[in-house]
């Protein structure tokens, strides 16, 4: 995560590396639903340690002898990682080959059976994290407080540095392709995503600036937690109170696209002024020329679960789950500054 983004909580409290080892950051994706045990989609649960969901998916396609296409996944994970995912391969005839010529040191069939449609994306309900952090610096006693105040409190929902690629490149590469560059088609949906993550994350660093990432503004709009329905506005009362400390509700941001926000009043016009400037300016225009519409994304974030230990003294193991679309690195920021070993020195490879 950018160390320019503002934090909620104050100064950084500690300094650590992740992802010494791909075991240092374990994802496990939750189910959106039940199989329904009968139909041509073989449902996978797979297992994998340093291999990125679209090369596993290559893998299980020449596996099964169909053309990738017929492989569907929920989400994305990361190669530098121990994932957990599910996988759905339509096979018409019902005939699956050995699955035990599918598993290797790297990939590993968990769990399977039958399901009748192609696995779509975002089909999840969220991914459960086990982080460890390495060579931590900082007072244990200020991290458990920190840790304590997220738990507590949630934290900004940050869209994170993988969203922005290599030093925050997509960003800029957007830009360009929005004023006439031709890109590859695989690469343009890279970009208008890249566009909308930073136009959100401008618009939640104002209402960090101004403290109402937590408790909405006059003309908010509201999402409902575990979900993406949105109402509002709508006048504040102390239902509405009682159902943003409950962590019911949550304020939002504008997913940026064709149409008018929803927002009024004092959100509207922070939203204006957060998006006001000329890089802002062509990303609203090109988004909108992309036949976009305007979304919401919730402001706040509260990880499910949260808990923490010290497997010893600067090693510190942080579990807790996240609903889709969130950021485990939105929590390390939240921490301090944490340096990602992985990225350091990325060579490319098939895996990439």
């Amino acid at each position: 995560m950018s160390e320019a983004l503002p934090r909620a909580f104050g100064a950084p409290v500690l300094s650590a590396r992740i992802r010494s080892m791909p075991e240092d950051f374990v994802v496990e994706e939750l189910p959106g639903f039940d199989p329904s045990g009968e139909g041509e989609h073989l449902l996978l649960t797979v297992e994998k340690r340093g291999m990125n969901t679209a090369f596993a998916a290559k893998r299980i396609a020449a596996w099964a002898g169909i053309a990738e296409m017929g492989v569907g996944y929920a989400g994305l994970k990361d190669r530098h990682a121990v994932t957990r995912q599910r996988f759905s391969v339509h096979l018409p005839r019902k005939v699956a080959p050995d699955l035990a010529t599918l598993g290797s040191d790297d990939l590993k069939v968990v769990e399977s059976t039958w399901h009748s449609r192609k696995l779509p994306r975002g089909a999840l309900a969220g991914n459960r994290f086990e982080l460890v952090l390495r060579d931590v610096a900082g007072d244990p006693d200020a991290i458990d407080a920190r840790l304590n105040e997220i738990a507590a409190q949630g934290l900004p929902n940050w869209f994170g540095e993988q969203r922005f690629g290599r030093d925050g490149g997509n960003v800029a590469a957007a830009l360009a392709m929005f004023a006439g560059r031709r890109v590859r088609r695989e690469q343009r949906s890279l970009l208008i995503s890249a566009a909308r993550s930073e136009l959100f994350n401008r618009v939640l660093a104002a209402r960090l600036a101004d403290g109402s990432w937590n408790r909405g503004l006059e003309g908010e709009v509201w999402m409902l937690a575990g979900s993406r329905s949105v109402f509002g506005p709508e006048p504040w009362d102390d239902v509405l109170a009682q159902r943003l400390r409950d962590f019911d509700i949550h304020p939002t941001g504008p997913s940026w696209g064709a149409g008018e926000p929803r927002t009024q009043a004092a959100a509207r016009e922070c939203e204006m002024l957060a998006l006001q400037d000329e890089d802002a300016q062509a990303m609203r225009d090109g988004l909108e020329r992309e036949g976009l519409r305007q979304e919401r994304r919730a402001l706040r974030l509260r990880p499910d679960g949260l808990t923490w230990s010290w497997l010893a003294a600067g090693t510190l193991r942080l579990v807790f789950a996240l609903p889709p679309g969130s950021y485990a690195t939105a929590v390390l920021h939240e921490l301090g500054s944490v340096v990602d070993v992985s990225q350091v020195d990325d060579r490319p490879s098939e895996r990439g």
